[in-house]
């Protein structure tokens, strides 16, 4: 294919749950396709205050989509953002304080974190090896900027009876524990499309890579969506290609069966 644009998922997909970090052969993989003049670019749940285990390729990125598509950059400018109804993000953290369910409240610049409970540690520190959580913010601070995602964590019951509640949102869920809420229309997939029209690309030299629920749009809508080994079968019938799982090489092994290195 004519690959001008790489977008990759993060958890599951560049970085191991298993070792917190990338394979050498996806770091060597990347450096090559950068090499040839593709781009590479990131499409990540997490904010950019929690990315924070790209170390090994941070050189080589271009661009990111964050947040689920909620804001996209390229270098320092921000190409989109999509924030959550001001009204609907109090509702939420209301509900948080009356229902005692931990949350994420992601801002245009801060974050932190409302009724935190042990499973916040456990999942943010644990599991997805996160340091910085926003102690040192107030969720007034939070909420006086533009809120961009806030992650709950939540059973999907409880997210079907809170999501009426928040019309003018959305939720993707990519861990059973916690969903991730953003704006209606903020998703990896409508991002991919603002970032290839901003990029001067047509959607056919996009390739996209992912293993979670938030994965869906972004491998629906690329050029060619690849799916992880370890991902879902509702990722896995998505996509144009599956690989083999992050720490099998599933990054390498595919960007070199479409002749991208």
């Amino acid at each position: 294919m004519n690959c001008k644009a790489l977008f990759f998922d993060i958890d599951g997909t560049l970085v191991s749950f298993n070792t917190h970090s990338i394979p050498q052969s996806t770091v060597d993989a990347l450096t090559e396709a950068k090499r040839r003049g593709v781009g590479i670019y990131i499409s990540t749940g997490r904010p950019k205050r929690l990315i924070n285990n790209l170390g090994a390729i941070e050189h080589l990125i271009d661009g990111y989509i964050t947040t689920n598509g909620a804001l996209c950059v390229v270098g320092d400018e921000v190409v989109s953002c999509l924030p959550i109804p001001a009204g609907e993000a109090r509702a939420l953290v209301e509900k948080s304080d009356e229902m005692k369910f931990a949350m994420m409240l992601i801002g245009e610049r801060d974050l932190t974190v409302c009724n935190p409970t042990p499973d916040v540690d456990r999942i943010y520190r644990g599991m997805l090896g996160v340091g910085y959580l926003g102690e040192d913010m107030s969720r007034e601070e939070v909420l006086s900027q533009r809120i961009i995602q806030m992650t709950p964590i939540i059973d999907e019951a409880t997210e079907r009876q809170l999501m009426p509640l928040l019309p003018g949102c959305v939720s993707a869920r990519w861990y059973y524990e916690f969903t991730d809420i953003t704006a209606l229309g903020a998703d990896k997939g409508s991002a991919l499309h603002t970032m290839a029209a901003r990029l001067g690309l047509d959607i056919g030299e996009t390739m996209a890579f992912g293993d979670g629920g938030n994965d869906k749009t972004i491998i629906r809508e690329a050029g060619v969506g690849v799916a992880m080994g370890n991902a879902g079968e509702d990722v896995k019938a998505l996509a144009d290609y599956v690989t083999s799982s992050v720490d099998e090489g599933g990054v390498a092994a595919a960007l070199s069966r479409f002749g991208i290195i």
